[in-house]
Formats: structure tokens, C-alpha cells, sequence
């Protein structure tokens, strides 16, 4: 049987106190919604729709370039079982219906595959047992044991309310029954909506099968409604991740001091220490060493790369042994060979340097190539921009660039050259040259500093 997924994600967010679609505000660095997509694509369904309301075109230009996707608009809005409904004409009479929450990102795959399995036969229920079920709707059993409807909280007792298994929110049956419950449900409640839960008493009643499956962590069963909400899921989500790392072999200094903001990689023996950041893909070989209070994002590094702490790496490819900071920030398009050393407060953006070459202090390297073996004095720059146009400086092998120098882009230094500290280069400098390009010094005697010289009284 097809498997379809139907993803809600049509609510406001009230109380989120913010112009931002709840579903698209960042967990891990990505909008909730694609969290909650991305597990749905995992499971292979024919199709995912997502039903969404008020905001629906923010949140289609957020995550409308997904093909695998059908956007519904729920208006006007009756609650969750009208939002199903809106989605099952589109829905094979022969499928089994999945039905998601767009602000459940913590919702694992191997949970939502035994979900959709049974609910090929009858329906099948997501549910967990939390120590606070507070603001979730309560799972109703009888002296059996046997599900017999759930109860929203709003709408519940005292006794009800009391009851720690709570609706996860999470649903499957085959789609024409679904729909033959969905059209016998009322909006007999607080709210005055259809409510989806509403279909088990219904199903009870008919008596088809109703399917408990337990989430292996109760976590998984949080959505948010609220900042506090958002803010204990991003540190359920970081422990979870710092979990999976340390059993392939990675070391955190402080598991709890640590914020990966979308995928990171990393082989055995890395050493991540505390409030690093990893954002977009990040991928570390073995081995490598990141100081504290660094961010790296969109980036590769190699085996054995060190990096110092308070260094800032983006879009940059690193190969093995190189050694980076402290306070040094590589831009998009830096390309480091293997035991480059990139030192204090050096920044790159478009340069490739070669094998063993070192930069070790206060410079600037933007759009440019730098041979094998190159030292780069403290102080230097690339003068990239001529205020229109970029420009690349094309350095060889074996160059050595001294203190305080000046590079004027375009420009071309050939293998063994030399420059000297305190130099302005403009012209292309040929293969073992040494070039120098300062003013001429002079020393003047009997000169008087401004502070010792008389000055006219102001009338």
C-alpha cells in the first residue's frame, strides 16, 4: 500500500510573539517544517502534502524549492481534522494516510515506519508518556488497557488531566477510512474546530483497531508553541547530536557547550571544545583539534588540522596538518594545502595556498594564489579592489614577503622572489628577484615636535 504523508503545519503561533510562521523558526539552523520534511522524505512516501494557513506563502518561499512536496492552503482554518480533510482529495483512495505536526522536529524515522506499518490495517497512534504532560491532549484507555479516544486538555477533567500519556500527534490509517471518520466528526468543543483526535473514539466506536506506538524517547513527542519550548528542544537536539559524535569516537570537552546548526561529520580522535559552533555541512578528518569559541561553517578539514581558539572558518577547504588561529578568519573560497599555518588575526577570502606556506600574523590574503613554501610577513595585504573590480595576485613557490608590505593586485611574483619589508609592489617581480618599493628616507636635524612649538594666543 502507498504510503502518503500529510504534514500540518497551518498554525499561527500565537504565542510565539513573532512575524515569523511558527514552522519556520530555526532549530539546529533550519526552519522546524524542514526537520519534520526531511524525516517524511526518509520514509520514501509516494507524496508529502503540507497543509498550510495565514502565513502559507512565507513559509512555500522558505522551503517551496523542495519538488517532493504539495502545498494545500487551509482557509479558512477549523482545526486539525478540517486541515486533514482539505488534503485527502489529493490522497489515493488505496494509500495509508501518515499524518505529521509541522512543529515536531524531533520525531524519529524508525517510530513514524512502525506508525505507517500499522496503520496499513486500522489506525495507528503515536504516543508518549512525559513527567509534565502539560497543553497535550491525554490518551484514554479502559480497564483493558485498550485505547478508547483522546482527550484535549482544554477539554479534559481533573482526573483526565492527570494522566501522563499524552497524543504525540502523529497518525496513520488507510485513507478512505480516515476520510469516512473525518466526515462524522463535530465541532462539539471549546474551540468549536474538528478536531482530528476526535477519529479514535469515532474508530472505538466502529470498532476498528486502534494502534498504540510508543516514541523510543519522549523528546521526540515535544513540539513547540512558545521561545521556552524552541529553546529546550535546540538543547535536546545538540545533546542528541553531541550524543551520536561521541559514540564515533569525537571528544567534547563539555557535551553541553556546543551548538551544531546543521550537519557535522567527524572522524575518531577530533577534539571539540566548548561553545564551538558548526553551521551548514562540516565535514573533520581524523584527529583534528578545535579550540573553544570557534564557528565553522560550510567547511572541510583534514586529518590532524588544529584549530585555534576564537577562529572564524567559512566556506573553506582544509587539508591535512594545517594549523589555524587563534583569532584568524578564512572566508568563501579559501583552498589550504596540507601543513599550511594560518596565524593571529589573518584573514583570507578566494586564496589557495600551498603545501607548507605560513601566514602568521596580521594579514590579509583575498584573491589569491600562494605557491608551496611561502612566508607571508606580519602586516601584509593583497590590494584586491580598485573600488570596481576585483583583481588577483599570483604568488610562486619558495616566496618570501617581508614585513609590512603592500601587494597592488594585478600582480604576478615568480618562484624564489623576495620582497622587501615596507614595500609597495605594483609591477610583476621575476623568479629569484628581490624587490623593493619604498620612499626614500630622510632624516631632518633641528626639527621641532609640534608640542614644543609656539603657538599664537586665539583672540
Amino acid at each position: 500500500m502507498a504510503l502518503e504523508v500529510v504534514v500540518l503545519a497551518a498554525g499561527t503561533g500565537t504565542r510565539m510573539r513573532s512575524r515569523l510562521p511558527k514552522v519556520l523558526h530555526p532549530l539546529a539552523g533550519r526552519p522546524l517544517l524542514a526537520h519534520v520534511l526531511d524525516t517524511a522524505a526518509s520514509l520514501e512516501p509516494h507524496r508529502i502534502h503540507v497543509v498550510i494557513g495565514e502565513h502559507g506563502e512565507k513559509v512555500k518561499a522558505c522551503l517551496g524549492a523542495r519538488r517532493d512536496i504539495s502545498w494545500i492552503v487551509q482557509e479558512p482554518r477549523h482545526g486539525t481534522g478540517h486541515a486533514v480533510a482539505q488534503a485527502l482529495p489529493l490522497i489515493p483512495d488505496y494509500a495509508t494516510a501518515l499524518v505529521l505536526l509541522g512543529d515536531m522536529p524531533m520525531i524519529a524515522k524508525e517510530t513514524l515506519v512502525e506508525c505507517a506499518r500499522n496503520g496499513k490495517r486500522g489506525i495507528a497512534l503515536v504516543t508518549a508518556e512525559l513527567p509534565d504532560p502539560s497543553g497535550f491532549g491525554r490518551i484514554l484507555r479502559n480497564a483493558q488497557g485498550r485505547i478508547t479516544g483522546i482527550v484535549e486538555e482544554r477539554d479534559a477533567s481533573d482526573a483526565q488531566q492527570a494522566i501522563f500519556e499524552i497524543n504525540a500527534g502523529a497518525m496513520a490509517a488507510p485513507r478512505q477510512r480516515l476520510a469516512e471518520l473525518l466526515a462524522s466528526v463535530t465541532p462539539d468543543n471549546d474551540q468549536g474546530e474538528y478536531y482530528l483526535t476526535d477519529v479514535i473514539a469515532l474508530a472505538v466506536a466502529g470498532g476498528i483497531e486502534i494502534t498504540a506506538v510508543r516514541t523510543r524517547a519522549a523528546e521526540e513527542a515535544l513540539g513547540v508553541n512558545d521561545r521556552a519550548q524552541l529553546a529546550h528542544l535546540e538543547r535536546c537536539w545538540q545533546r542528541r547530536e553531541a550524543a551520536r559524535l561521541m559514540a564515533q569516537g569525537v571528544t567534547f570537552m563539555d557535551p553541553q557547550r556546543v551548538d551544531i546548526r546543521g550537519r557535522l561529520t567527524a572522524g575518531e580522535d577530533c577534539i571539540i571544545d566548548v561553545n564551538t559552533v558548526f553551521e551548514g555541512e562540516v565535514a573533520l578528518g581524523e584527529g583534528v583539534r578545535i579550540g573553544p569559541g570557534c564557528v565553522i561553517r560550510d567547511a572541510t578539514l583534514g586529518d590532524g588540522v588544529t584549530v585555534e581558539p576564537m577562529t572564524s572558518i567559512d566556506g573553506a577547504a582544509i587539508a591535512a596538518g594545517c594549523r589555524i588561529g587563534p583569532y584568524a578568519r578564512l572566508r568563501p573560497g579559501t583552498e589550504l594545502a596540507e601543513s599550511v599555518h594560518i596565524g593571529n588575526f589573518v584573514e583570507t577570502k578566494k586564496a589557495k595556498l600551498g603545501s607548507g606556506t605560513k601566514a602568521n600574523h596580521l594579514a590579509y590574503l583575498g584573491d589569491a594564489t600562494v605557491g608551496n613554501g611561502c612566508n607571508i610577513g606580519a602586516g601584509t595585504i593583497t590590494c584586491n579592489y580598485d573600488g570596481t573590480d576585483k583583481h588577483r595576485t599570483e604568488i610562486g613557490d619558495g616566496v618570501f614577503v617581508g614585513t609590512n608590505s603592500t601587494l597592488v593586485a594585478p600582480l604576478v611574483i615568480e618562484d624564489e622572489a623576495y620582497v622587501g619589508a615596507g614595500s609597495t609592489i605594483t609591477a610583476a617581480v621575476g623568479k629569484e628577484e628581490l624587490a623593493i618599493g619604498r620612499g626614500r628616507q630622510r632624516n631632518i636635524q633641528g626639527w621641532t615636535p609640534p608640542a614644543k612649538q609656539q603657538r599664537t594666543p586665539k583672540d
